[in-house]
């Protein structure tokens, strides 16, 4: 794995880099956002993962994430926030991270964070395939294709979905009018503990949303005290009305 951590405090860098030696990955550092982002911008395609910190001198780190996501909507992104700064987290979510580590973080648990996620990207990415497109999840609006990570409504592609993104929607498309709290999406997309804010939630759906409303009517709906749930029946009912 080749990992960019864009990061302003010189111990933990230092830190990082021997855990990352240790399992024989790559790893550039800079502790300046507006240089860690002409690394990214650089070459694009040669990272794995990106060590975001929040508070950077050059380019604070929420910039820095949404230029990234401007020119890279797939490459993981773990952003690093002070624990009492939660509006910071949901915000962090909403503009493009796919997770979050609150300082001070122990080196394992971020080394258990970038594992996972890696995990899951690689098992969900695009392979190289010839012919038809074949879609795993098919819905009278909805069509979803989890080998190219693309999502249809009507045969508008929903355009910049994030790896969190795509991956609450495939599932909630999935099991359509199926309710899904908020801690068993956690657990699903997820896959290992997650002991922030269940308002990482909401704030990818929010997002999520948003980019569902630019080609045609939600079918995310808010089942209130409980969760969400995928349901696209209401928009045939639109039409025949």
């Amino acid at each position: 794995m080749n990992i960019l951590m864009i990061e302003d405090n010189e111990s933990v860098c230092e830190m990082m880099s021997m855990f990352f030696e240790k399992e024989g990955w790559d790893s550039a550092f800079s502790g300046d956002g507006q240089k860690g982002l002409d690394l990214v911008l650089a070459d694009k395609e040669s990272w794995d993962m990106i060590i975001l910190d929040l508070n950077l001198p050059g380019m604070d780190g929420m910039q820095v994430c949404r230029e990234i996501r401007k020119v890279s909507l797939h490459v993981p992104i773990i952003m690093l926030t002070a624990r009492d700064s939660e509006s910071d987290q949901v915000i962090g979510l909403e503009i493009g991270a796919d997770e979050y580590v609150t300082k001070p973080f122990s080196p394992l648990t971020l080394m258990a964070r970038i594992k996972a996620l890696y995990r899951r990207t690689q098992l969900s990415a695009p392979e190289n395939t010839s012919g038809q497109e074949r879609f795993d999840i098919e819905t009278e609006y909805i069509k979803i294709s989890t080998r190219s990570r693309e999502a249809f409504y009507h045969d508008k592609k929903i355009e910049a979905l994030t790896p969190k993104e795509f991956e609450i929607f495939a599932l909630l498309a999935g099991h359509p009018r199926q309710v899904f709290s908020r801690e068993h999406l956690l657990t699903s997309i997820w896959e290992d503990p997650f002991f922030g804010d269940e308002r990482t939630i909401d704030a990818h759906i929010k997002k999520l949303r948003q980019k569902i409303e630019s080609v045609g009517p939600q079918v995310i709906h808010t089942v209130w005290g409980v969760g969400y749930k995928f349901d696209d029946s209401h928009n045939r009912e639109e039409e025949n009305a």
